[in-house]
């Protein structure tokens, strides 16, 4: 007998017959002698339903009180699924966030789950009940209901394998895996057997829609083996763990990220500790930078380009204009831009990686206007228009078809 943890995103409990076919997925799994822990998410688009609602009263809603509706939605899903589980004769009891044992910290909105008190969830277990808990949620030091941002159900479903020790975490989605590319998007994507917790990080935090990048950082501190597969369709998925048994691929995937804005400072003065200033200053304000890119000096001057994502370079506009250093230089936003990179473990052994990709882009006439490189991967900023043709490119390059 093993204990499984099963997560199953809000395209998976969309409607009556999707909770339906999750309910006979987790009997199927429960009536094979295995114990069993569901997390669910909230239907299809109730998450942005609800923040629609609250923008109906108010403009600026406060966030302690956003962490309450929005904790609804899973509220829902976790009571259907249990009343459908119950209908095929499985016993199953909901609990949300608090009940399951989840506390956080008081950051609303984006709280982090600090501790996982389990026992609810061992004695409900020992008496053979299906646990159905809510994700996305927990409970402050305050006793208030905290959320854990976008990608949140992923996150609590990791952390109970890794409290319970469960042997498996399966992470069910609208797609049969991690694929090379988004299959919705390019039909020649191949699907991975599997991959490694580092590889599955980059993607994800590169792009790829599949994994929350949070719960792939769990998962490899805590090493709880993932599995990825579908829940429309019963097929094996992708696993991803610690390191592969399959020969290893040079490039493992393709990803576009569009959340993304170029941010450039046009003459800054070329003297030590003006890029510190800089990037310390975004860094208070808890804005991520990604690729970086510093001109020759040249005048006393330099330029200095970076990414952000594109919800924070109107701020990140601002903070910098704000600067007694940067006063009177022209800084510059530009949100039409999309990054696309190359990610596996293999290519630091392979040379030639970056120039393969490149060529791709030149044969495709797409422009590159920054590049950012690391062990496992390789990223280019170009223009969002060519976005989709650069993936389908780049894939080509790679993963030959035929």
């Amino acid at each position: 007998m093993s204990l499984i943890v099963q997560k199953f995103g809000g395209s998976s409990v969309a409607n009556a017959d999707r909770v339906r076919n999750v309910a006979r997925i987790v009997a199927d799994t429960y009536r094979a002698g295995n114990d069993v822990v569901v997390v669910v998410s909230a239907q299809g688009d109730t998450t942005d339903d609800l923040i629609a609602k609250a923008a109906e009263i108010t403009a600026k809603a406060p966030r302690r009180e956003m962490d309450v509706l929005l904790s609804a939605g899973e509220q829902i899903s976790v009571a259907l699924l249990s009343m459908a589980l119950g209908e095929l004769g499985c016993p199953a009891v909901s609990l949300l966030g608090w009940q399951a044992g989840f506390q956080t910290s008081s950051s609303y909105g984006s709280a982090r789950i600090k501790n996982i008190s389990a026992e609810r969830l061992r004695v409900e277990l020992g008496r053979k009940n299906i646990c159905v808990v809510a994700g996305f949620q927990g409970i402050c030091k305050y006793d208030d209901v905290t959320t854990l941002g976008r990608g949140g159900s992923d996150t609590s479903a990791v952390a109970l394998a890794a409290a319970l020790r469960a042997d498996r975490c399966q992470i069910f989605t609208d797609v049969e895996g991690v694929y090379t590319a988004d299959p919705r998007k390019l039909p020649g994507a191949r699907k991975l057997q599997e991959i490694t917790y580092d590889e599955m990080l980059e993607l994800a935090t590169l792009g790829a829609q599949v994994l929350n990048n949070r719960s792939v950082e769990m998962a490899k501190k805590y090493h709880v083996e993932l599995e990825v597969l579908s829940s429309l369709a019963r097929k094996p998925g992708t696993i991803v763990k610690e390191v592969t048994t399959m020969e290893k691929m040079l490039v493992r995937g393709v990803t576009k990220d569009a959340d993304t804005a170029r941010i450039s400072v046009i003459g800054v003065p070329d003297v030590p500790g003006v890029a510190f200033k800089l990037f310390s200053r975004l860094a208070a304000k808890n804005i991520n930078v990604d690729i970086i890119l510093q001109s020759v000096g040249r005048d006393g001057t330099k330029d200095i380009s970076f990414t952000v994502g594109r919800s924070n370079a109107r701020e990140s506009v601002e903070i910098l204009q704000a600067m007694d250093i940067l006063d009177g230089l022209q800084v510059v936003a530009d949100t039409a831009v999309a990054k696309i990179s190359v990610v596996g473990a293999g290519m630091e052994t392979h040379p030639g990686t970056a120039s393969q990709m490149f060529e791709a882009l030149f044969s495709a006439d797409i422009n590159i206007q920054m590049i950012s490189t690391s062990e496992i991967k390789i990223s280019v900023l170009i223009d969002e228009t060519s976005a989709d043709r650069a993936v389908a490119a780049v894939h080509r390059a790679f993963f030959p078809e035929g």
